[in-house]
């Protein structure tokens, strides 16, 4: 049984393997998956034949949480979707992401699990932890609960409060962990406006980049040089990034058309075609520009910065950015499961990428945890309490005063 369970392993990952592509193999060879691969079936088995709990233990629930386990190894964007989120996914019915509470949620065969949890945000503060179980919902069984159900009863109002029971795979007992839902920003371009009473310096906030953001982002541009401004600072902090094709037509507004911006590079630095700036400008922008980030600064804002700080278009101030410049595909596999796999890195027009390092900006500023609490009020201004309105109006933003300094020195 075991050397045909391995020959079949085998002559799976053959199948799978993508004829076409030429570069090199990993260090070891194919004779190495065989051990590997027999080494695997024959945990398999063994679980199968000893474990007392037989629900546990079919070959689809083993093998797809094997395979769970195996692209969480890898980094911290690839994945394993489980078929149903998979099929809803493909159907573009659902958004796993639960941006209010700081995590992605996933299904696999024993119910809901936590698939992913944000840098920041009230999962992460919590403790929450990937790959925990959930296995209640404001006290009703989450196992009972659709896909559709699920998203409803975790799509809730700024304030109001979610309760979970919840088994990390650390911990010997469940649970209970109470998550306050936050205000998540749906505009991509929430702020712009002129800062100074001579009216020279403006000031836009991109959020994310959403679809038809650069459109936005270029009536707004419009708007602020029509009433005079003469620099521009445009803060990107706390933008964790989004559309890729938004992020070049937005470049494509302060550098010159046709500039190659973005480069892809795969496995064996396999470079894929660099993205360049649409070849036609409207207007020419050539005032200075200071692009402002912080830690959680991510993606496609590190591509902007990154490319602005390249090609000297801008000054770059605030604190290292996140470190995130991976490319993820969307693989269906067998089975109605799929792949979320990162297949190559991203590169700023000088050949660096972000990823895993981050942009280091060209004037340093400290944030402290109070500094990034007030930030936070001041991103929700507009509804805050009587006592965070106080707070927030004694606080100076260190950031503003070194990019207001950088300008007009």
């Amino acid at each position: 049984m075991r050397s045909t369970a391995v020959a079949f392993l085998v002559s799976q990952m053959v199948a799978f393997a993508d004829p076409a592509a030429d570069s090199p193999r990993p260090a070891d060879s194919e004779d190495a998956a065989y051990p590997a691969i027999e080494r695997f079936v024959q945990v398999l088995e063994t679980i199968r034949k000893r474990h007392p709990d037989v629900d546990k233990v079919t070959y689809d629930r083993l093998v797809n949480h094997a395979l769970e386990g195996m692209l969480a190894s890898l980094d911290p964007h690839s994945s394993f979707i489980h078929p149903e989120m998979a099929a809803a996914m493909q159907k573009g019915e659902v958004d796993p992401h639960v941006a209010s509470l700081g995590f992605t949620l996933g299904i696999r065969d024993d119910g809901p699990y936590v698939a992913g949890v944000d840098t920041r945000g009230p999962a992460a503060t919590a403790g929450l932890l990937p790959e925990s179980g959930i296995l209640q919902i404001d006290g009703q069984d989450a196992k009972e609960l659709s896909l559709t159900d699920l998203l409803a009863r975790l799509t809730r109002p700024p304030g109001e409060i979610s309760t979970f029971s919840v088994k990390s795979i650390d911990a010997p007992k469940p649970r209970d962990v109470k998550l306050t839902h936050v205000v998540v920003e749906t505009k991509s371009l929430p702020e712009s406006r002129l800062l100074d009473q001579a009216k020279t310096t403006g000031y836009v906030r991109l959020a994310q980049f959403g679809a038809g953001c650069a459109k936005e982002m270029e009536a707004a541009l419009d708007d602020l040089e029509d009433q005079g401004m003469k620099s521009l600072i445009f803060d990107l902090r706390e933008n964790g990034g989004g559309s890729l094709d938004e992020t070049v037509k937005i470049l494509g507004l302060f550098v010159p058309p046709s500039t190659p911006v973005v480069t892809t590079i795969g496995r064996d630095g396999l470079i894929g075609s660099a993205l360049k700036t649409p070849d036609r400008q409207r207007r020419r922008r050539d005032y200075p520009i200071v692009v402002l980030v912080d830690r959680m600064s991510a993606s496609a804002s590190e591509l902007t910065s990154g490319a602005l700080q390249d090609l000297k278009r801008a000054k770059i101030v605030g604190e290292q950015s996140y470190g995130k410049g991976s490319v993820q595909n969307i693989i269906p596999m067998g089975g109605g499961t799929a792949l979320r796999l990162t297949i190559a890195h991203y590169h700023t027009p000088s050949g660096r990428t972000p990823h895993g390092t981050g942009i280091t900006p060209d004037v340093v500023i400290p944030f402290s945890d109070e500094d990034r609490a007030c930030f936070d009020l001041y991103r929700h201004k507009d509804s805050l309490k009587p006592e965070e309105a106080a707070r927030l109006a004694k606080w100076k933003d260190p950031v503003m005063e070194a990019a207001l300094k950088t300008l007009i020195p």
